[in-house]
């Protein structure tokens, strides 16, 4: 494998910091001796970082790379890939230990906005009955398959002098350059084999790498591919559309669009959905997609779904069709008007969270019942701190979705506290 070249070399610092926690972005916190706050990746709580690769340098804080380590943390265990750094940073620790910190982050992020978990569940209650305050500790939710989990992924292509080859690769994290590489443990393995092919028909041909901004490719869960090319300064082409089945419902969707990285875990989430729906008839499914939450969970009732991408919005009509399920093609804080006291709304947001007028409408109507599932419990712990003002969490189920990363979904059901 050929070496990526730097347009400059990187600041390495030598010291002498010990790791206090990860933090919820997925580094590692440090103190340097000025006093400076460091975040550090491939660092663990306990561990004392020597030497560290700077990638960000502000007046109050850096963010660095570990390069050398002593005392390595108990949980600390071999990478699988070199490439690692830029697409999953949390495989530096044992799958367990992963688990828990995700869970102990989570907790953090909702400490932070002024909610206390383990304090704030309460137990749904028998018709008629006070709701009974309980604690609890949960577990993160996982199929146990930590990776060759995503159906999706994004190259980049990376051209070697030595070879005058095109490679793919990944963005060195940090930094704009790239790291050239020949194996991904994360993405199915059907993915990986279709892009080295696309790669070795655009050496055959002579073509040059900097004609293309990225190479994307997508698998169903039958090992399907479809994808390819995207080139600089030209519209994205139109791919083959893939399906795949979804608790038992067929769904159809664009490669290049938005569908669920990881189907085996969510679907563990959509069970959880469908069963904290109870015998509740009207469904409100906001921010849907391609429609694989409320038709999975609620297709055999009163079913809305609003979405506002015109792409994903096509697709929710056709996976519509037949349902008796209405589409709505709208923002979802532009649709208000469909928000109804006995109903149960789902929410599941970009990163942002709910938009203002959106809360403010929930807090006027009072649904009966809220499940959010987020991609950020940060943005979520907020949200939900302004709906308590009239809603009880009753369930909280954290989802690891994207295992050997940083990254987790976290699943809230609300009801109304009359």
């Amino acid at each position: 494998m050929p070496s990526p070249r730097s347009p400059r070399a990187p600041l390495i610092v030598t010291g002498s910091i010990t790791i206090e926690k990860l933090v919820p972005g997925g580094q590692g916190l440090g103190t340097a001796e000025s006093g400076k706050k460091g975040f550090f990746w491939n660092a663990l709580p306990g561990e004392i970082v020597t030497e560290y690769e700077i990638t960000k340098n502000k007046s109050s804080y850096f963010e660095a790379i570990a390069t050398k380590i002593e005392s390595p943390s108990l949980y600390r265990i071999e990478p699988l890939d070199p490439c690692y750094l830029s697409t999953s940073p949390w495989q530096i620790m044992s799958y367990d230990y992963e688990l828990s910190q995700k869970s102990e982050l989570l907790h953090e992020q909702f400490r932070q906005a002024g909610i206390a978990l383990e304090q704030e569940i309460f137990a749904t209650p028998p018709r008629g009955a006070a709701a009974e305050q309980r604690k609890i500790s949960f577990k993160v939710a996982t199929d146990g398959n930590d990776f060759f989990y995503r159906n999706k992924m994004e190259y980049s292509l990376y051209y070697a002098h030595e070879d005058q080859c095109i490679h793919l690769a990944f963005k060195h994290r940090g930094s704009h350059r790239k790291l050239p590489i020949d194996h991904s443990s994360l993405e199915r393995p059907e993915i990986l084999a279709e892009a080295k092919r696309i790669i070795a028909d655009l050496n055959a041909r002579g073509e040059e790498a900097r004609k293309y901004q990225t190479l994307l490719i997508r698998s169903d869960q039958h090992g399907h591919v479809s994808g390819g090319l995207l080139e600089n300064g030209k519209s994205h082409p139109v791919f083959d559309n893939l399906t795949d089945t979804i608790l038992g419902k067929t769904y159809s969707y664009s490669p290049n669009g938005f569908f669920q990285i990881n189907l085996p875990v969510y679907e563990m989430a959509l069970k959880a959905i469908k069963t904290s729906l109870g015998d509740s008839e009207n469904v409100l499914d906001l921010y849907a997609g391609v429609g694989t939450i409320g038709l999975s969970v609620a297709r055999d009732r009163n079913l809305t779904l609003v979405e506002l991408n015109g792409a994903a919005y096509k697709e929710l009509e056709k996976n519509c069709q037949g349902t008796g399920a209405e589409p709505v093609l709208s923002a979802s804080e532009e649709a208000l008007n469909y928000i109804k006291h006995n109903q149960t709304v789902i929410v599941d947001p970009p990163r942002a969270g709910l938009d203002d007028k959106l809360i403010e409408k929930l807090l006027e109507v009072k649904p009966e019942t809220l499940i959010y599932l987020s991609c950020n419990p940060a943005t979520q712990a907020r949200d939900i701190k302004k709906l308590s003002a009239i809603y009880k969490i009753t369930s909280c189920t954290p989802f690891n979705f994207f295992p050997r990363t940083p990254h987790l979904e976290n699943l809230i059901v609300l009801c109304y506290n009359r």
